[in-house]
């Protein structure tokens, strides 16, 4: 009973900090915050919750990292409040920093001081964006099974720059390539589809062809609802190589020639990884925060939280559509991210 009560009391602690952690990281922003114009010109419009911090010093970010890992106890309140407060690229500047002055890395240092989802957290955040994608493929694919839904939010995701980047990580830090390891893990239609996600050729335009979303539209119903099995590899080359905008578009059109919406006559015609993964690519097109706003809402629904799923996409969103996000989950569950992460 004793053992039995530590074990609860510390999970509490842990997932008490793994709270405070992301409730540095989802705020509510200040306009102030927003990136400033250059030579007149307005930047493009910031959705991230993290933004570069003001007087960054990286020497003093890790001297203090250092006092709070290596103090009795371990002070994460200083770890989360300068890892939770520092830009992707900041946090590269203070490990390189770190391990100049003291001699060890900083991850290792952070992996031996921390526990639980606080350290995994923390891990996550040191990362770069391509390595801590690359990492999280790995993991989906390594071991008795693999996680198909991990892999389809990353690939449909990211953009033909970002696969790329992707691609040359993974061959880089595990010494085989990206779709080797899909090719022996994945099987049938759902790996042709990852396939040519990772073709990384997707129109990234932000100019939409009504025509071609009206030929779009016909193909897809053809291949479909209107033959007797399914060209699925009609559907796997538009919605892997048509941009968002596009997409968007051509489910419009594919209403005026069937009595279902795509997403309906895909569950209609398809089964299992395949259909799963096809019509996680439609609601990417129509809406990606709202697609990662489900994915957090379902990371926290029912017994116990997938903190995983929740370190996952709070930390590869929080210096891009993060904000959007937490817009888009208060419009659809009628309460805020920070409130059910902090329930």
């Amino acid at each position: 009973k004793r053992f039995c009560f530590w074990f609860e009391l510390s999970s509490q602690v842990n997932m008490s900090m793994f709270k405070k952690f992301f409730n540095n990281i989802i705020h509510d922003r200040d306009p102030k915050d927003d990136p400033a114009t250059a030579k007149g010109k307005p930047k493009p419009k910031y959705y991230g919750t993290v933004n570069p911090y003001p007087n960054f010093s990286a020497s003093n970010d890790a001297s203090l990292l250092q006092s709070g890992i290596k103090s009795k106890g371990v002070d994460e309140d200083v770890i989360i409040s300068i890892l939770a407060k520092r830009s992707n690229e900041q946090r590269q500047k203070i490990k390189a920093v770190y391990e100049a002055s003291t001699g060890e890395k900083l991850d290792k240092a952070l992996k031996s001081a921390l526990r639980s989802d606080l350290e995994d957290t923390c891990l996550a955040l040191l990362m770069t964006p391509a390595h801590f994608d690359a990492y999280q493929l790995r993991k989906a694919t390594k071991g008795l099974g693999t996680d198909e839904k991990v892999l389809v939010e990353i690939l449909a995701t990211r953009s033909n720059q970002e696969i790329r980047e992707i691609k040359r990580v993974f061959k880089e830090e595990y010494k085989t390539e990206l779709e080797d390891v899909i090719k022996h893990e994945t099987r049938g239609d759902f790996t042709m589809a990852l396939l040519a996600m990772l073709k990384a050729n997707k129109d990234e335009s932000t100019e939409v062809d009504v025509a071609l979303a009206k030929r779009d539209a016909e193909i897809l119903f053809e291949a479909g609802e209107n033959t007797k099995g399914v060209n699925v590899s009609a559907f796997i080359d538009i919605l892997t190589t048509r941009s968002g905008l596009q997409l968007s578009k051509t489910f419009q059109q594919y209403t005026s020639v069937s009595d279902n919406t795509l997403p309906k006559a895909l569950e209609k015609e398809l089964s299992g990884d395949i259909e799963d993964c096809l019509l996680d690519i439609v609601k990417c097109a129509w809406n990606m925060p709202a697609f990662f706003a489900e994915k957090l809402h379902l990371a926290m629904k029912g017994p116990g939280t997938r903190e995983k799923a929740l370190i996952r996409v709070l930390v590869s969103r929080s210096e891009v559509d993060l904000k959007k996000i937490v817009e888009e989950y208060k419009a659809m569950y009628n309460i805020s991210l920070q409130e059910d992460i902090l329930v």
